[in-house]
């Protein structure tokens, strides 16, 4: 126990990183699950390590080649959107993510150790600057999630209520989609792909589930996130083991530990119908 404490108070830098994204990355999960999008986080999360490898590769700084990788995915989905079924878009992405991955560690000398790391996870390494941007992060999706949390809600559920006010609902949802690509770029540098991806789809999941509305979910989805973090993070240096793979093995513990299906079948979608936030319709 002492050793542990000894190497937490080592890795706290790491450990706050994290933390401030498991309670930001579920927030925006639910969003993804009530537009039915949620292979959109694991898009754009490959796209961002993509990114990253291809501006390591040209001298770059890394979270910069990311962050445009997977802005420019999230700028070109509407566009996109128009010439393919939305059910194939992220899915079409994901694997041009994962196949410029492979060519990048194939074919450039010094990248392929890089690349794993991307995809496996490097928070102990995380440092300053990605702390300091995962404060930023959270704060800026906190305060959009504040101020635009209803109107993405309605642009999903009510589209006519944009149409009645003369707004255009497309402003909200490509600013949420901004906001989705540019923090799971910031992640998956510190969490890696399928980390980040663990903590934007299964609490988000278990939340909707377990929960009897909507509000209700918005605060058990990062409480769960969080718990699973920080048993993660004790086991994962307790026991020397990468990061990325340990969350997502207690997170898919937890979720087959649960008894899902009963509470699916008591939660029915028609019990919320009746109360306008329809919290079960994207879960």
């Amino acid at each position: 126990m002492t050793e542990w404490l000894l190497q937490l108070e080592l890795f706290w830098r790491p450990a706050l990183t994290g933390a401030l994204l498991a309670i930001l990355l579920p927030l925006l999960g639910l969003i993804l699950r009530l537009r039915h999008e949620y292979w959109a986080a694991l898009a754009y999360g490959q796209l961002g390590a993509a990114g990253a490898l291809g501006a390591l590769a040209l001298g770059v700084p890394p979270l910069l080649g990311g962050l445009a990788a997977s802005l420019a995915a999230a700028g070109a989905k509407h566009p996109l959107e128009k010439r393919l079924l939305t059910t194939g878009l992220f899915p079409l992405l994901f694997v041009l993510g994962w196949s410029v991955c492979q060519l990048l560690t194939a074919n450039l000398p010094g990248v392929e150790r890089t690349g794993a790391a991307l995809f496996e996870g490097q928070l102990y390494f995380s440092g300053v600057e990605m702390l300091l941007g995962a404060m930023l992060a959270l704060a800026v999706g906190g305060f959009f999630l504040w101020r635009k949390g209803s109107d993405l809600l309605l642009a999903h559920l009510y589209p006519a209520h944009f149409q009645a006010q003369g707004r255009p609902a497309w402003a909200v949802r490509t600013g949420f989609d901004l906001l989705v690509a540019a923090v799971l770029a910031l992640s998956v540098m510190s969490l890696g792909v399928m980390g980040a991806f663990a903590l934007i789809f299964i609490s988000p999941w278990l939340a909707c589930v377990f929960s009897p509305s909507w509000r209700a979910a918005l605060i058990a989805a990062p409480v769960l996130s969080f718990l699973a973090y920080m048993l993660a993070f004790m086991l994962a240096l307790m026991y020397d083991q990468p990061f990325g793979s340990m969350l997502a093995l207690v997170l898919c513990v937890m979720a087959l530990c649960l008894p899902v299906a009963a509470f699916a079948r008591r939660n029915d979608p028609s019990d919320f119908a009746e109360t306008g936030e329809k919290k079960a319709e994207g879960c």
